[in-house]
């Protein structure tokens, strides 16, 4: 297959999904804005969601004081942020057009159709009648998209591409995801001492309601709250939360569940199991494997997942040098 050719497969995948994941990450901040907390709470909300996206220098250059409308308008509507829900998207449909010939009718009609109909959506106002709504709207298209093309693809290296592309997206914006949510917590997370768990009972009752719903509202972010009730049959837990995302193999969203597809699928482009993306990318999934959850925390949540992203950042960039780059 051509460099190019694949290099827009790739992106047409993460483009698509990084779409998802930003209304994944706006949702879960949206739907916890609606519960009760102070002012300084909810700003610091907003402010982590642009921090951990890197955004926070360029939106203060652009609206200054952080608004939740603000930063909702900024993340979906303005052109000029390249992360910004239009921006992926239309980035999306460019890289599909650019390579309608290796796309099945329905993959290319999917992702065109989205692009159409996202503009008139935001032109008569859907996304400030209803937030909520429009998020939901965006994870449709992309479960649609990707659907599509499992369903319809001839299962050559055009489909591998794509799924690389998905699932280091999907790697890096789940563990954005878990750091927005536990750093809004504390400046890091390390887990709780066996004080800290049997502490007094009034404490406890008195924050169970509050931690329950904030809890949930990240696992519903990520699709997780049936499946953290069935794997653990017990009351949310900040713990268990971070192992069902980051370690649990079986979880469609984890980071361990992220790095299988992403080793499986450069298996599959290429036989060179010394080639540098297949080194680094079954090294850090050998490691969520054997990993155990308390070896995490005791480094800190927020450390650990900034490395997460560092190494991910470190495998997309070795696939675009074997792969993507044009010799």
């Amino acid at each position: 297959m051509l460099s190019r050719t694949a290099d827009h497969l790739f992106w047409m995948s993460r483009y698509t999904e990084r779409a998802e994941n930003t209304a994944r990450l706006l949702d879960v901040n949206y739907q916890t804005s609606l519960l009760p907390q102070s002012a300084e709470v909810a700003q610091m909300g907003w402010q982590g969601l642009l921090s951990i996206s890197e955004l926070l220098p360029s939106y203060q250059a652009r609206h200054g004081d952080i608004t939740p409308q603000r930063v909702m308008e900024f993340m979906v509507k303005d052109e000029n942020n390249p992360s910004s829900i239009i921006s992926c998207l239309r980035a999306a449909r460019e890289n599909a057009r650019a390579v309608r010939g290796s796309l099945t009718t329905e993959v290319w009609e999917t992702q065109n159709q989205t692009w159409l109909e996202l503009n008139r959506m935001l032109k008569g106002g859907e996304f400030e009648r209803d937030p909520g709504q429009f998020f939901e709207w965006v994870k449709f298209r992309s479960h649609l998209s990707r659907g599509v093309t499992v369903g319809t693809m001839l299962m050559d290296e055009a489909l591998h591409f794509m799924r690389l592309g998905t699932f280091l997206e999907r790697a890096d914006n789940t563990a954005r995801l878990v750091d927005v949510k536990f750093h809004a917590v504390a400046h890091d997370f390390f887990g709780q001492s066996q004080s800290q768990i049997s502490g007094e009972a009034q404490t406890q009752v008195k924050e169970q309601d509050h931690d329950f719903y904030h809890w949930s509202a990240i696992l519903r972010s990520v699709s997780g709250f049936e499946i953290y009730r069935k794997v653990y049959r017990d009351v949310i837990h900040p713990e268990r939360v971070a192992e069902l995302l980051i370690l649990r193999a079986d979880m469609p969203r984890s980071l361990h569940a992220c790095l299988n597809e992403v080793v499986n699928n450069i298996a599959m482009v290429s036989d060179d199991r010394a080639i540098d993306s297949y080194r680094r990318a079954g090294k850090l999934r050998a490691e969520m494997e054997f990993g155990r959850i308390e070896e995490i925390l005791a480094n800190g949540l927020h450390a650990y997942l900034t490395q997460f992203l560092d190494r991910v950042n470190e495998i997309g960039a070795s696939i675009s040098r074997e792969f993507l780059v044009p010799n």
